[in-house]
């Protein structure tokens, strides 16, 4: 993976860790009920996605060869 793909997929991380955050202060404060599990579940996929998106660019490390 070239280090411009490594930048893109980690703002893409990032990105899903935002996202997760605000539906999970969404579904907390504002909801109830079913929607609520709904935007929960989805907050918490996001997390996931975005813990192992960040495990792919962080775990190789730094390449010298480049």
């Amino acid at each position: 993976m070239t280090p411009l793909e490594s930048m893109w997929l980690s703002f893409i991380g990032l990105g899903l860790m935002f996202v997760s955050a605000v539906t999970a202060l969404l579904g907390k404060e504002k909801l109830s009920g079913f929607l609520r599990f709904i935007v929960l579940s989805f907050s918490f996929i996001c997390i996931i996605i975005a813990g192992l998106i960040v495990l792919v660019v962080v775990v190789p490390g730094s390449r010298a060869d480049l």
